[in-house]
């Protein structure tokens, strides 16, 4: 009868390292139906709430300062919508500010306090919502965990007395993150190895929460990941400062195995998204159809022996224009830069 009993404790105890019901029990930091209730910030932190979101709300208005913010309504309103969607599902504990910038880099990036920042090129690279969610629910895992200004209580990063001097370059000696055309202090942006696999996890959790197929997380790296090994240079720096390397990608595979039980159906896009994404295209060809200057002009257009003179407004290459034998091929051929 021992012997029957200590089999079946030993089957209970096995039952319970594998099921992931039972691991949560061992750590409900894991389970993400405890989203909301659960301390995820870690325990030493020199920071209050509201001493972080003054240093969030200082470096905003600096990257603000400095990068193109798209205030297009119906790109703005969208991207803001999901983002805020993502943090009533998350353990953040404070009201986040979400803005996109005008860039084609795929990037993005949440400073402490809740303030965010979502590249235009981010949503363009990406095929679906869930794509786009999953980036930005890690970057809120960043800010639900605190990891900023847990890098500042250990000391790695300037405190908030020393932020003017940083970007008025007065301290040469701390570095400055370059990331969208604006510079953000390293630490706030570049977190450690076991800091960036706590984020995906809690990235992975709050989309499920959300409704989000929690594998469009690890697609979206994959490609990006791809794109970077194909054309160098083409991601953020951000990006490749915590690449989504091998081991991570199996690490969050493995973590929506063995945390996340499967859902019957899952939201993957929206119409609203292809309707973004094609409004933010149509922008970026636009701007390289006409980069300032107009390709019609009469002038490029001007055929040999048409002459040097000035030609019509009318655009046809003939009337209004000055002919001489003399300078029909030196006008021809001759570029400012060689005169």
């Amino acid at each position: 009868m021992k012997r029957l009993l200590s089999a079946s404790l030993s089957f209970s105890l096995a039952l319970a390292l594998t099921t992931p019901g039972r691991v949560f029990a061992e750590d409900p930091e894991k389970d993400p139906d405890q989203i909301g209730n659960r301390n995820v910030s870690g325990k030493v932190n020199f920071y209050s709430l509201e001493k972080e979101i003054a240093l969030g709300k200082q470096l905003a208005s600096e990257v603000e300062r400095q990068a193109k913010i798209i205030n297009d309504p119906v790109i703005a309103e969208y991207v803001n919508r999901v983002g805020q969607n993502l943090v009533r599902n998350s353990d953040a504990k404070v009201p986040f500010t979400i803005k996109v910038i005008d860039s084609e880099e795929v990037n993005a990036f949440a400073l402490p306090g809740g303030f965010f920042f979502v590249n235009s090129g981010l949503i363009m690279k990406a095929d679906n919502e869930a794509e786009l969610a999953g980036v930005m629910a890690h970057e809120i895992g960043h800010v639900a965990a605190r990891h900023g200004t847990r890098q500042a209580t250990r000391g790695e990063i300037a405190q908030i007395g020393m932020i003017p001097l940083i970007f008025m370059g007065g301290w040469t000696g701390y570095g400055i993150y370059q990331a969208a055309s604006v510079l953000v202090p390293v630490g706030f942006l570049k977190f450690s190895r076991s800091m960036e696999s706590e984020a995906d996890l809690l990235g992975l959790e709050y989309m499920y929460k959300t409704g989000y197929d929690p594998e469009a997380f690890v697609d979206f790296f994959e490609k990006i990941e791809t794109l970077e090994k194909r054309k160098p240079g083409t991601i953020a720096k951000v990006f490749s400062t915590h690449p989504m390397t091998d081991d991570r990608i199996r690490a969050a595979q493995k973590n929506i195995q063995d945390y996340l039980k499967a859902k019957p159906e899952y939201v993957v896009t929206t119409s609203e998204f292809n309707d973004v994404k094609a409004r933010l295209m149509a922008m970026h060809n636009k701007r390289k159809v006409d980069p300032g200057t107009d390709p019609n002009k009469p002038t490029l257009r001007r055929a040999p022996g048409s002459g040097g003179g000035t030609v019509a407004d009318d655009g046809s290459g003939n009337s209004g224009t000055t002919n001489t034998d003399d300078d029909d091929r030196p006008t021809l051929k001759r570029r400012p830069a060689s005169e």
